[in-house]
C-alpha cells in the first residue's frame, strides 16, 4: 500500500526537522550563531491518467497521486544577533553584514562572525586568536600580533587597530579584515562557529571602508534564534509526525481487513 511508504517519508522528513530546530535550541547562546531551518519538496508523483493527447481534450486535469515528501535543503539565516555589552577590550562585534577572517591550522583561511577573541602569548609576543587557537587577520592577511609593551588594544568602528608602546606613542596595527559573500547561506559550517568557502556561497568580496557594516569593541553579537519561534515550529513538527504515524496505523487496519475478508 502506498499510504505506508508516503507516511513514512512524512515521519522521517519531520524528525529530521525536530533535530534541525533541536539544534536550534541547543545554540540559544552560542556567540553569533545563525538558525537553520528544514525546506522540503514533494516526491515524484504516479500518473493514472493524464491530460494531454487529443483523446484526452476534454480532461482539464491530471489524476496524479504522490509519494510522500523529502527534505530539500537546510537554509540558514544570516540576520543580526543582538549585541550584548561585555566590557572586554579583546570581544568584537560585527554590526551588520560580513565575517572575520581567521586562519585554519593548515594555513586556510576560514571565516566567522564569533568575536569572543583572546590572547595567545608565546616567548613574549601575543597573537590575537580566538577560543580555538585560530589567529584573527588583518587586510593584509597576516596574524595581529602585539609586541612586549604594547597595551591600551584598541580597535575602531572601521577595524582600525591601535596600541600604546612603552614610551606613550599610538602605534597603527593595520585593520581587522572583513569579507563577505555573494551567498552567505552556501558557506559550509565546520563547527564551532567556523565557515568555510564553498562554490555556492562564491568567492570571498573584501568590504570596503565606506560600508554600512561597523565593529563594536567590547560587545559580542548574540544568537539570532527566537525561542518562541523555535517552539512553535517544534510543536507543528511534532504533530505533523504524530499525523503521519497514525496514516501508518490507519493503512495497516486497511490491509488487515483486506487480509481477513472471507466468502
Amino acid at each position: 500500500m502506498r499510504a505506508l511508504w508516503t507516511a513514512a517519508s512524512g515521519m522521517k522528513s519531520q524528525q529530521l526537522n525536530i533535530d534541525t530546530v533541536s539544534n536550534n535550541l541547543a545554540n540559544v547562546n552560542t556567540t553569533a550563531y545563525k538558525k537553520q531551518r528544514v525546506e522540503f519538496k514533494d516526491l515524484l508523483y504516479a500518473n493514472l491518467r493524464r491530460n494531454n493527447g487529443e483523446l484526452e481534450a476534454e480532461r482539464p486535469v491530471n489524476l496524479q497521486v504522490g509519494h510522500g515528501v523529502m527534505p530539500g535543503s537546510t537554509a540558514r539565516f544570516f540576520t543580526n544577533g543582538g549585541l550584548e555589552s561585555t566590557e572586554n577590550p579583546l570581544d568584537l562585534a560585527i554590526d551588520g553584514e560580513g565575517f572575520f577572517v581567521v586562519q585554519g591550522n593548515a594555513g586556510e583561511q576560514l571565516y566567522t562572525r564569533d568575536g569572543s577573541f583572546k590572547l595567545s602569548v608565546q616567548d613574549g609576543v601575543s597573537t590575537i586568536v580566538t577560543s580555538d587557537g585560530y589567529p584573527l587577520l588583518n587586510n593584509e592577511n597576516t596574524p595581529i600580533v602585539l609586541e612586549p609593551g604594547m597595551e591600551n588594544f584598541t580597535v575602531s568602528e572601521l577595524g582600525v587597530i591601535t596600541v600604546e608602546n612603552e614610551a606613550g606613542e599610538i602605534l597603527e596595527l593595520g585593520t581587522v579584515e572583513l569579507v563577505n559573500f555573494i551567498n552567505p547561506a552556501g558557506l559550509e559550517a565546520t563547527g564551532r562557529n567556523l565557515y568555510r568557502e564553498t562554490a555556492a556561497s562564491g568567492e570571498l568580496i573584501p568590504m570596503e571602508e565606506e560600508r554600512d557594516t561597523n565593529i563594536r569593541q567590547g560587545f559580542l553579537e548574540t544568537s539570532n534564534v527566537q525561542m518562541v519561534d523555535e517552539m512553535v515550529r517544534m510543536i507543528t513538527a511534532q504533530r505533523a509526525y504524530e499525523i503521519s504515524s497514525k496514516t501508518i496505523q490507519t493503512a495497516d487496519e486497511m490491509l488487515g481487513m483486506a487480509n481477513n475478508l472471507r466468502r
